[in-house]
């Protein structure tokens, strides 16, 4: 059973007991409004810069992924070089190409 199902599931059985439906709607979205404030002041954005800092950490999330993934390409492409480079010098002793180096 979801979240919404046991929101709407208590909101029946208070409507059945007596109470007033729109009531307590108003209540369930004063007090999510109330939470979503308080969660909001917990993790400090709760003021007039908060929209600005979001922003500012969305931008830097973006470059942190865009910085690793470029540190990732380059090193696959050093390895791949690494490899060929060592593919390359097996193949020149394979056919005797070292006598040159004499």
């Amino acid at each position: 059973m979801n979240s919404n199902d046991m929101l709407a599931g208590l909101l029946a059985q208070a409507a059945r007991e007596g109470g007033d439906l729109v009531t307590l709607r108003a209540v369930v979205e004063e007090a999510s409004e109330l939470g979503a404030r308080r969660m909001l002041a917990r993790i400090g954005l709760d003021d007039a810069t908060a929209s600005q800092d979001m922003g500012e950490l969305r931008e830097l999330l973006r470059a942190w992924r865009d910085a690793k993934s470029s540190a990732r390409s380059a090193v696959v492409g050093w390895l791949m070089r690494g490899a060929l480079a060592l593919l390359m010098l097996g193949i020149a002793v394979r056919l005797g190409a070292t006598d040159l180096l004499r």
